[in-house]
């Protein structure tokens, strides 16, 4: 039995503004429905989507302040809903959560519906599991689900040294794709190109097109697209006819239609499937997760700020208990 406070801490923002905002909370511990369950958190993801509804920016609904951000995380299950079978208290799991309706994950505790939570994958610790429920599965069903990648398939991965993009070079490379990919700095290109790209060009100052035409006589098949900007349009220009190009809601601008391409957006989803799913991509990859910085509770304001700053390598993760 785990002993479950009524109280705990939480990084939560009474209003939307810069990192500022972001201060440390006493807020109850969410309790209970039946299809839930409580986790006691380890680790919590940081991501940039975190920062957008932090400065204003909101899905649908009215927020309620104290608002708790974060959508991912991992942790020991503190309590189980009457419900709920498929988990128990003391195992280890990592969850995704967008927009938690009990709150988010900058908090000592977390409720979330029982398939938004899963079993940690082989050979990842607390930490690098709570790094990758929102990256990691936006990451696989960007590669799976939207594209598609077989073996063979050429694939140019554009913004490959963020947090999904690491993961997501990993998968292609699972499903036995021939991966190009775009990083930021050279520190990116060699973080990249160390996770298994075939090829890896500078996303700012390299010529894309012209490194595509030696990578590729007709052009690439797909592209996963990353990061948006001036030069995802030169990603386009390195499809070939009839090649198609996914990308997760939220990367802006969005890429324009053109004739001969199919353009798909998506969002990750989380279930008991979909986990399974990534724990065994991440078991048969031997899954590096790449952590930029680690910040305490008590910092996530300064992890919102490093966010800021731009060239994050990786995953930023707040170190929960």
């Amino acid at each position: 039995m785990i002993k479950i406070p009524q109280i705990m801490r939480a990084a939560a923002i009474d209003r939307f503004g810069g990192p500022e905002v972001l201060t440390l909370h006493s807020l109850p511990v969410p309790v209970l429905d039946p299809q839930e369950v409580l986790i006691r958190l380890h680790t919590a993801g940081v991501g940039g989507w975190d920062a957008d509804m932090r400065g204003g920016w909101w899905p649908e609904g009215k927020p309620r302040f104290p608002f708790v951000p974060g959508t991912d995380g991992a942790g020991t299950i503190a309590a189980v809903g009457s419900r709920v079978r498929r988990l128990n208290i003391g195992d280890e799991v990592y969850a995704y959560s967008f927009n938690n309706p009990k709150g988010g994950f900058y908090a000592e505790y977390v409720a979330v519906p029982a398939n938004c939570a899963a079993p940690l994958p082989e050979g990842l610790d607390l930490k690098r599991a709570g790094a990758i429920p929102t990256t990691g599965l936006t990451a696989l069903q960007g590669v799976d689900d939207a594209l598609q990648l077989k073996a063979g398939d050429t694939v140019l991965i554009h913004g490959a040294s963020g947090g999904v993009g690491t993961l997501a070079v990993q998968f292609a490379k699972l499903r036995g794709a021939r991966v190009l990919a775009t990083a930021s700095g050279e520190d990116g290109v060699a973080l990249v190109r160390r996770l298994g790209a075939d090829a890896v060009v500078e996303g700012q100052t390299g010529d894309i097109v012209a490194t595509v035409r030696l990578f590729t006589r007709y052009g690439v098949d797909a592209v996963l697209a990353l990061a948006g900007g001036k030069q995802l349009t030169r990603c386009l220009d390195a499809l070939r006819k009839g090649g198609r190009l996914a990308y997760p809601n939220g990367i802006e601008p969005a890429p324009r239609k053109r004739n001969g391409i199919e353009i798909l957006s998506y969002d990750a989803v989380p279930g008991v499937d979909e986990f399974r799913r990534l724990g065994d991509a991440v078991a048969r990859a031997r899954l590096r997760v790449p952590i930029a910085a680690t910040f305490k509770l008590t910092e996530a304001a300064k992890a919102h700020e490093r966010l800021a700053t731009g060239h994050v390598l990786g995953k930023l993760v707040l170190r929960i208990h």
